[in-house]
């Protein structure tokens, strides 16, 4: 009657809480995790093979369907690898929007964690909160490039149009709401003793664990290592504004959470920037047509709101990409999921899987 009684279940594919189609096989001692096994694939496009049957232009549209909650650093990564590549000079107003557009789906991106994050744990009111504020945004992508959810917003040498007239006070009206709302949130889950419970102490890793495992982005900042390719790996003009990375100090999921809230203020921050900068000009690089680089290889990779998002293109000569690798956050962030439950119960493993802010489309392209 002592001996333990190991079961293997399965939570997913179909699961409201594994943010699309994931699997995992979880084996239990009673409700104690003892193992766990991620198994990904559902989703899978062939995304990666398609681009080598695309032109370099005609691809674009195709990121926005990796990480589609934030297809706009997607198509700024993919950009800005071809623009490596090719070795073009983005125009000055072009990078100032491109950093707009980026904040802002930093933003929406971690609305849509923060609520579904919540509600997964059992919050219900914050899902809505966060919902009203990323209508602003969407509303703003709309008024912008015609899309809400996968934008092709960037072309590579900039972005397709200017901004549309009253577009800028629009979004400074959003930025006044937003800087309270935030404190709304705050209000429901910081200090809130059934969100501590849940979160303080799940899902721990080192920060010498998150290095060795790759993690990037909040995952890795929640544990206190001060990586952000925004500083790191500079692009655009963000070496020109001011803003802080957020650290953790416990990196469990409660660390993580509050890292993601504050970048949420931060973006707000290099928002109001980045209205101050904007200035007259070109919003696309003159002579962009026919793209046909010689042969080279390059990668180039931003800050996407999960973590770094990298491109590495190869050319052979012709218009379409040799060969494309992508390197999502989503991808390599979810390989430490074992370890962050094991030990833990059951519900912990929906709060670990909200705390690493997956999207299936980018894990499995």
């Amino acid at each position: 009657m002592l001996d333990i009684q190991e079961l293997e279940i399965n939570m997913g594919p179909q699961h409201p809480a594994t943010h699309g189609v994931l699997r995992i096989i979880l084996k239990l001692d009673g409700e104690k995790i003892v193992g766990a096994r991620p198994v990904i694939g559902y989703l899978h496009r062939g995304t990666e093979k398609i681009f080598e049957s695309q032109t370099y232009s005609g691809n674009v549209p195709h990121t926005d369907r990796l990480d589609y909650t934030a297809a706009a650093t997607s198509n700024h990564a993919y950009c800005g690898a071809v623009e490596k590549l090719l070795g073009i000079e983005v125009p000055r107003r072009a990078r100032v929007v491109r950093v707009i557009l980026d904040e802002l789906q930093r933003i929406a991106s971690h609305l849509i964690w923060l609520g579904t994050h919540a509600l997964d744990i059992g919050a219900m009111t914050p899902f809505f909160y966060n919902f009203r504020e990323r209508e602003y945004i969407l509303d703003l992508f709309e008024e912008f490039c015609g899309a809400r959810l996968t934008l092709h917003c960037m072309k590579v040498g900039g972005v397709y149009d200017d901004l549309p007239p009253g577009w800028i006070e629009k979004l400074q009206r959003f930025i006044e709401v937003f800087d309270k709302a935030v404190w709304d949130y705050e209000d429901l889950l910081t200090g809130n003793r059934i969100w501590k419970q849940r979160t303080i102490g799940v899902g721990v890793i080192s920060p010498e664990e998150a290095i060795d495992w790759g993690l990037t982005g909040p995952p890795l900042r929640g544990s206190g290592v001060k990586w952000d390719v925004r500083r790191a790996l500079p692009y655009e003009i963000y070496p020109e504004l001011e803003f802080d990375i957020p650290v953790g100090r416990n990196g469990d999921t409660y660390d993580r959470y509050l890292v993601r809230m504050e970048e949420m203020r931060q973006s707000s921050r290099i928002l109001k920037q980045c209205i101050q900068k904007l200035e007259p000009g070109d919003v696309v690089a003159k002579g962009v047509r026919v793209l046909r680089p010689k042969p080279a290889e390059v990668y180039f990779s931003v800050e996407a709101p999960k973590g770094e998002l990298g491109y590495h293109i190869l050319s052979d000569g012709t218009d379409k990409p040799h060969r494309v690798k992508v390197r999502p956050p989503c991808f390599v962030n979810l390989q430490v999921l074992p370890a962050l439950v094991k030990g833990h119960l059951v519900a912990d493993v929906v709060a670990v899987i909200g705390t690493l802010d997956i999207v299936l489309g980018e894990i499995d392209r």
